[in-house]
């Protein structure tokens, strides 16, 4: 089989896919994702880039359960939030790629 264009363009078409890919993390990486824990006691917001941006603990949840409790729900929260913005990121990604996975590129 052979590639339209020859090597040449299957190489232009990957450096174009990858500069989507790279512009749709760009445009996401400020784009925020909440979680809860403990029946919204606990509130985590990340960024699509994997960072950390605010924990909410509810005060009268923090008295009545402990620290460790509040903590426990945090982890689960920032752990649920993590996974929501990889996934978001995830599936607009696939809409650059159509959801091929190609060798190389930096996803």
């Amino acid at each position: 089989m052979q590639f339209r264009g020859g090597m040449n363009e299957l190489v232009r078409q990957a450096a174009r896919v990858q500069r989507k890919i790279d512009q749709v993390k760009g445009e996401l990486k400020d784009r925020e994702v909440s979680a809860t824990a403990a029946g919204d006691k606990v509130t985590v917001v990340v960024s699509c880039e994997g960072k950390v941006r605010r924990i909410e603990v509810d005060p009268a949840f923090l008295a009545s359960e402990g620290l460790e409790m509040a903590l426990d729900a945090v982890v689960a929260a920032s752990n649920s939030a993590l996974e929501a913005a990889d996934k978001l990121v995830e599936t607009e990604i696939t809409k650059v790629t159509g959801g091929v996975k190609l060798p190389g590129m930096h996803t």
